[in-house]
């Protein structure tokens, strides 16, 4: 008998947590809005699903949607929000929410992406999802914001070139080292780490101890683009310390 009481009890308690199927679907979007205000995300997500299961196609249904995304974004649910966001995108292209879900989704990917030392898949994703968005909307109020974010990720990339550069230089591996500098070189040219990047390929060289290719590199662009003083003093005494 215990056992059945304690069934009925499970069983009602979570019956009571589902949306009241005798109230409207207005009546439902306002409820998972007043959840959303409250930071209640995964009731919200319950009362947007229900008006969207009943209401695509409506007024009701394009709000639930966006709102149900930004129900899983505020909840750090953020794989789960990119898959929201693009149904409204791919399904709703003169939604009011169009350009923000379009944000939301280069967010959510940068957010997603790890530090550099792993793997990069998301970081590349945001990057061209931000591309896309500056592509598409050119005079959005999102593009500042846009703009320092790529700038980030296009750091953190070249980070990740520059250090598996030098764990080839650590290796002794001067040809893949230099191919991961310069792959840094061609695709991130106007970030913060690119100066040591040329320091690095000069290094690969005298390390291989082909001095006449690390002054040929210095002269024709370490010297262009490699403009701190400590790391010009840098390369001075990787010279010094070669020709000795």
């Amino acid at each position: 008998m215990k056992r059945i009481y304690l069934l009925l009890f499970i069983i009602i308690g979570c019956s009571s947590t589902l949306p009241d199927e005798s109230l409207s679907l207005a009546e439902h979007l306002k409820i998972g809005m007043n959840y959303l205000d409250e930071e209640k995300y995964v009731k919200a997500q319950d009362e947007f699903k229900f008006v969207l299961s009943r209401g695509t196609g409506t007024d009701y249904g394009d709000d639930a949607q966006f709102f149900l995304a930004e129900a899983y974004f505020l909840n750090d649910q953020f794989l789960l929000s990119i898959t929201e966001y693009e149904n409204l995108t791919r399904k709703m292209a003169f939604s009011p929410f169009f350009e923000k879900s379009r944000f939301r989704i280069c967010e959510a990917f940068r957010i997603e992406s790890p530090d550099y030392y792993n793997d990069q898949s998301y970081t590349e994703k945001a990057l061209e999802r931000y591309i896309e968005f500056l592509d598409d909307f050119p005079d959005s109020e999102y593009n500042q914001t846009v703009t320092e974010s790529m700038s980030i990720l296009r750091n953190k990339l070249a980070m990740k070139h520059y250090e598996t550069g030098i764990l080839y230089l650590k290796m002794d591996e001067f040809e893949p080292a230099r191919m991961s500098f310069n792959n840094a070189v061609d695709k991130y040219y106007d970030t913060d780490i690119i100066d040591q990047v040329h320091v690095g390929i000069i290094k690969s060289f005298i390390q291989e101890k082909n001095i006449d290719q690390a002054k040929e590199y210095w002269l024709n662009k370490g010297q262009e683009h490699i403009l701190s003083e400590e790391l010009i003093e840098e390369v001075d005494q990787l010279f010094i310390k070669a020709e000795k």
